[in-house]
This record gives structure tokens, C-alpha cells and sequence, in this order.
């Protein structure tokens, strides 16, 4: 919008103030980390690589990665879907999912510390503490998400709005949020459980189930297409993708995935509880 000497960059500002953002707040946090005000001070002293670190690190670093990618391939293959039925379907849609997207670092605030809770538990032994850990902050986050989408499918125009008022774009908004959001709680509950995941340094289910959502979205969302022509089939099958996101995480976790039980060798945890 532009300010005093500042210019109007119109929506180029928003990539300029993301990039800031991130710039000033890397600088802000690389400069706590040193004060020694932290609990641990970041140091450069002796500093080499150690491989098998690297190797613990992106056991789990690199799976996540390609999670991300896989979440966000499906949002490039359903905004490509949706287009077909014109901009005012991609609007609505697109800013239907940005409330989908707002879920995630909300579920990340309670996903965070269970990583470093399942991690600890484990590593003391403590299975039993680790699990329940996880399956609380999984009910805490479906009941959260859950919530949000019940709110976003009963009255889907006081989000949508906030954008644009068009009557196209609301329609198309409101389809997917009644198809999808009643399906939320799913999406938190797999999400919670994949961050849980993380701390178990097990991801090959998380994975998998983030894949499943991938092929039903993209492969459903065709078929839709195909068979029926209309937006909402199209949504209706991002929200089954949703539900086999999230049952399958609980599923995996439920049958004891963690611990070599379901698909996988066992954990390191495993397996020296065994000896």
C-alpha cells in the first residue's frame, strides 16, 4: 500500500515482507542464541562435521522434507483441478485451504513440545508415557481443528469475506469448506501424530499416509472430474483424503508402529529394551 517514501510494491509486497520477516527474525534469533541468555549458547568453537549426526538428523529431517513436499504438491494438483471451473473457483477454493493451512502451525504449537516429550520418554525407557503423551496432544489438537472446521462449514462467509465479497468466489469458498471442514479434526489428529512421530524417529507411516492423501486427493479428484463434472465431488474427495491422513497416522500408532510392530525393523529403543 505503500508508506511515506515507501513505495506501493501492490503484491509484490507480500513476497517483500515474508522474505524481511524471515531475514530479521533469523538475525534476531542467531543473536539470542549467542547473548548466552539461552539455555544453550550456540558456539563455533571446535566446530566439524560429524557425520554420523548428519546421518541421525536426516533420518528423520529428510522424510520430513519430503512430507512437505508431498502437502504441497497436493494443494498444486487440486488448485490445477479446480481451475477448471474458472478463476472464481480457484479463489474460493484458495482461500477456503488458507484456513486449512492456518491449521498447521497451530497443531505445530502443540506438535513441538510432543516431540521432545515422546523423544525423552522413549529414550528413558518409558513407552508407556511416550504414547500417551502423543494420543493427548492428538486429542487436543483434533479437538481444536475440529472445531475451526465445524465453525468454518456452519458459517463459511465470515472467513471468506475477510477477502473478497464476490458471489462466484463465496460460492465456490463455501462448497469446499462445507465439503471439508467437517473434516479438520482428522487433519489435526494425523498432524499432532506425525510431529509425535518425529520424536519416535519413526516416519515411514506418517509417509505413507501423507501419500495416500496425495492419491486420493489427485486420483479422486480426477475421477470426480470424469464422472460427475461438479466442484463439490472434487471436494469431497480432498476431505477423504483428509480422513486417510489422519486414521491412518492413528491407526499406525495405535498398533504400536513405533516399536518395530507395525511395518519396519524395530527402534533402537526396541530394540535395547529387549536386551
Amino acid at each position: 500500500f505503500g508508506w511515506g517514501t515507501f513505495p506501493r510494491l501492490g503484491v509484490a509486497g507480500g513476497a517483500v515482507a515474508v522474505v524481511a520477516y524471515y531475514a530479521v527474525g533469523s538475525v534476531a534469533l542467531f543473536a539470542y542464541l549467542r547473548s548466552g541468555r539461552n539455555v544453550v549458547r550456540l558456539s563455533f568453537h571446535d566446530v566439524r562435521f560429524r557425520w554420523p549426526l548428519f546421518g541421525d538428523i536426516l533420518r528423520v529431517g529428510a522424510i520430513a522434507a519430503l512430507i512437505t513436499v508431498q502437502t504441497n504438491l497436493t494443494i498444486v494438483i487440486t488448485t490445477a483441478l479446480v481451475g477448471r471451473f474458472g478463476p472464481a473457483a480457484i479463489a474460493g477454493y484458495g482461500t477456503g485451504a488458507r484456513l486449512e493451512y492456518l491449521l498447521i502451525p497451530l497443531v505445530f504449537g502443540l506438535g513441538s513440545p510432543l516431540v521432545a516429550m515422546v523423544g525423552t520418554n522413549l529414550g528413558a525407557g518409558e513407552r508407556d508415557r511416550a504414547v500417551r503423551a502423543a494420543w493427548i496432544g492428538a486429542a487436543i489438537a483434533a479437538g481444536l481443528t475440529e472445531t475451526i472446521g465445524l465453525w468454518a462449514a456452519a458459517a463459511p462467509h465470515a472467513w471468506l469475506s475477510l477477502f473478497d465479497t464476490d458471489p462466484d468466489m463465496l460460492d465456490a469458498g463455501s462448497r469446499y469448506l462445507h465439503a471439508v471442514g467437517p473434516f479438520y479434526g482428522l487433519f489435526g489428529l494425523g498432524m499432532a501424530l506425525y510431529f509425535a512421530s518425529q520424536g519416535a524417529a519413526r516416519l515411514l507411516w506418517p509417509l505413507l499416509a501423507n501419500l495416500a492423501r496425495l492419491a486420493i486427493a489427485a486420483g479422486g479428484g480426477w475421477l470426480a472430474l470424469r464422472w460427475s463434472g461438479d466442484l463439490f465431488s472434487v471436494f469431497l474427495a480432498l476431505s477423504a483424503a483428509l480422513t486417510a491422513f489422519g486414521l491412518i497416522n492413528a491407526a499406525a500408532v495405535a498398533r504400536g508402529a513405533w516399536f518395530g510392530h507395525v511395518g519396519g525393523p524395530p527402534t533402537r529403543t526396541a530394540r535395547s529394551d529387549r536386551r
